[in-house]
C-alpha cells in the first residue's frame, strides 16, 4: 500500500475544470474525477462555500484532502469534493464572498495580488495507491475529514465499476426505484447507501458468501459485471413475496431481515388469511414485547423469534423462596442469581406472566427446556 502526501496549488487544481450534468465533474487537467459515482448527493450551502474561500484568502490551512490513484495517471476524489467545488465555482464566478469594507467580491473583482495569492495557495492532498482491499482498509482506518463517508460509500469508492454504477441507480438516489417499491419495508436513507448496503448483505448471504466481510467479497466478485440486473431482480423477488404473503401492512414490518425470511420460507405455501388472523391475535397479546418478531414466528413457529414479558424481581424472589432455592427440574440448590424465571405453563399453551405461573430453574435447565 502506497500513501503519499503532496501539495497541489489551486492553479493546478482548477486547470481544466468542467462541471457537466452528463459527464460529471473533472479538474486537475481533466485527470481528477471530482464527483465519482459513489459520492452522495450533497452540496455546501452559500455560507459553507464562503467559509472555504475566506479560509484561503486569509492563508489559513484547509483540511487534508484524499485522492485515490487510478490507471493512466487519473485520480478520484475520495474526500474534499465540496471544498474543491467551492474553489472552482468561486474562480468561475458562480458565487461571491462578502467583505465588510468592500462589499460583494467575485474572483474577477479581487486585486491582482489577491488573485495570485488565491491561485498559488497550496492544498494538502493524500494520494492513495494499492489493491482494492488495501484501499478499503485504509479508508476505514482514517477519519475522513468534512462529510464523513459511510461504510457503503467507502466500498463504492473501492469497487467502482459498471456494477456499482448501475446498483446505485437502483438503490442510492432520492426517489430511486428501490425506494418507490420497498420503502415501507426498508430502513435507513437511500442517499446514505442504506438500501444498497442492505440488499448487498442479503445477496451475499443468498450466494453463500461466508467471508469475514461478505459485502466486500460480493462486490469484488461482481465489480466488473456490466450491470446490476441480477441484484435488482433478487430485490424485486423479495419485495413481491413480502407484499403477497403479508398484504396487510403494519409499521412493525419496516426494517426486518426480509432477505433471510425470503430465502428460508419463500418456497412454502401459506394460507394468507390464516397468517393474517394469527398476526392480528399476536399483535394484541400483551405478553409479546417484540412485535416485529411476530412475522418470522408465524413462518417458523420458533418461540425464540418472540420476546415475552419478563417476570419482575418480586415475582422471581417469591418463586425462589417458595422453592427454597431448589431447581424444580434437576433438584439441586442454587443461589438466586444463578437461576432464571420460567413460565410453568408455557406461553404457547396459554401461560401468562403472573406470579402463580413463575418457577425458578437453574441456568442449564432453563436453556435445555427453552431449546426443546
Amino acid at each position: 500500500m502506497k500513501i503519499e502526501l503532496k501539495s497541489i496549488s489551486i492553479r493546478d487544481l482548477i486547470n481544466g475544470y468542467c462541471n457537466d450534468p452528463d459527464t460529471g465533474v473533472s479538474a486537475y487537467g481533466g485527470k481528477l474525477d471530482v464527483r465519482p459515482t459513489y459520492q452522495r448527493e450533497f452540496r455546501y450551502n452559500e455560507q459553507q462555500k464562503r467559509a472555504v474561500i475566506e479560509t484561503i484568502m486569509k492563508g489559513f490551512p484547509l483540511n487534508i484532502m484524499y485522492w485515490s490513484e487510478g490507471e493512466n495517471g487519473t485520480f478520484e476524489m475520495i474526500d474534499g469534493q465540496q471544498r474543491t467545488l467551492s474553489i472552482c465555482e468561486f474562480y468561475t464566478h458562480d458565487f461571491n464572498i462578502v467583505d465588510k469594507n468592500r462589499g460583494v467580491l467575485f474572483f474577477n473583482t479581487l486585486t491582482d495580488d489577491e488573485k495570485q495569492a488565491f491561485l498559488n495557495y497550496e492544498l494538502t492532498v493524500y494520494f492513495c495507491n494499492g489493491t482494492d482491499k488495501e484501499k478499503l482498509d485504509w479508508f476505514r482506518v482514517i477519519n475522513i475529514a468534512g462529510e464523513k463517508l459511510f461504510d457503503q460509500e467507502l466500498r463504492n469508492a473501492v469497487y467502482v465499476g459498471p456494477f456499482v454504477t448501475d446498483a446505485r441507480r437502483h438503490f442510492s438516489k432520492n426517489g430511486c426505484p428501490a425506494y418507490k417499491i420497498g420503502s415501507d419495508y426498508m430502513s435507513g436513507n437511500t442517499v446514505e447507501q442504506a438500501y444498497l448496503e442492505t440488499i448487498l448483505k442479503w445477496a451475499a448471504r443468498h450466494d453463500n458468501i461466508h467471508d469475514e466481510k461478505p459485502i466486500d467479497k460480493y462486490m469484488a466478485i461482481h465489480q466488473f459485471d456490466p450491470n446490476a440486473n441480477k441484484l435488482w431482480a433478487y430485490y424485486m423477488q423479495i419485495i413481491t413475496w413480502v407484499r403477497s404473503t403479508f398484504p396487510n401492512y403494519r409499521k412493525e414490518m419496516k426494517g426486518l431481515d426480509w432477505g433471510a425470511m425470503f430465502d428460508e420460507f419463500a418456497e412454502n405455501i401459506y394460507d394468507i388469511d390464516a397468517l393474517e388472523r394469527q398476526i392480528h391475535d399476536l399483535m394484541e397479546d400483551d405478553e409479546i414485547q417484540k412485535k416485529s418478531g411476530i412475522y418470522r414466528y408465524v413462518l417458523s413457529g420458533d418461540l425464540r423469534d418472540l420476546s415475552f414479558r419478563s417476570f419482575d424481581k418480586k415475582q422471581k424472589r417469591e418463586a425462589y423462596e417458595r422453592q427454597n432455592g431448589i431447581c424444580v427440574h434437576c433438584g439441586k440448590h442454587f443461589e438466586l442469581e444463578e437461576m432464571e424465571a420460567d413460565h410453568i405453563t408455557p406461553w404457547k399453551d396459554g401461560g401468562i406472566t403472573v406470579a402463580e405461573n413463575c418457577q425458578m430453574l437453574c441456568r442449564n435447565c432453563n436453556r435445555v427446556k427453552g431449546g426443546r
